[in-house]
């Protein structure tokens, strides 16, 4: 048979935005803010208390650790409002994963490239219920896919369909995402 590799019409191509996504748990936004101020606060006294040699700089030392701490508290607001517009979903060849505020960042993982699933949590995301879903790819070194702010049972069933689908076969309607 000879080779062919035909212009597709890019009028009928299924649109991604069209792709039915599932909003993350709105437990993500307040576990990120615990997560971040902790890391903001951290630094904040790492300023405020860093040893000055020089009197000038001792002076501007509240100062700077003010200023650290507002834009810590910035970060933090943005970082709740992005939370709350993650969105994921579930397709028969593929996995989406829509995160971002100014940067909208949409990955598509097809499930015939996945290799491997984990599920992962920290001490903060622990106590709000939350699990991380990452996917790997064959060749990667890391994750390729790293679906945060699912509740671990979802988490759970959508690693149960994801396995199911490596191994060929479907899984039973009680492990549907």
């Amino acid at each position: 048979m000879p080779f062919t590799n035909d212009p597709l019409d890019l009028d009928s191509l299924p649109a991604l935005e069209q792709a039915p996504l599932t909003p993350v748990s709105p437990r993500l936004a307040p576990c990120q803010a615990v997560s971040l101020l902790g890391r903001w606060a951290l630094v904040t006294l790492l300023v405020l208390f860093f040893p000055v040699q020089h009197e000038a700089a001792a002076e501007w030392q509240l100062v700077a650790a003010t200023a650290v701490a507002l834009v810590g508290l910035a970060a933090v607001g943005l970082g709740w409002v992005e939370a709350r517009r993650r969105a994921y979903g579930v397709r028969e060849h593929d996995l989406i994963y829509r995160r971002g505020l100014l940067v909208r960042r949409t990955q598509v993982l097809p499930l015939v490239r996945l290799q491997h699933v984990e599920t992962l949590s920290n001490p903060v995301e622990r106590a709000f219920g939350l699990v991380r879903l990452a996917c790997f790819t064959a060749g990667g070194r890391g994750a390729d896919l790293l679906l945060e702010g699912l509740p671990a049972s979802r988490a759970e069933a959508v690693k149960q369909h994801l396995l199911a689908r490596l191994e060929g076969t479907s899984p039973s309607s009680s492990e549907a995402p």
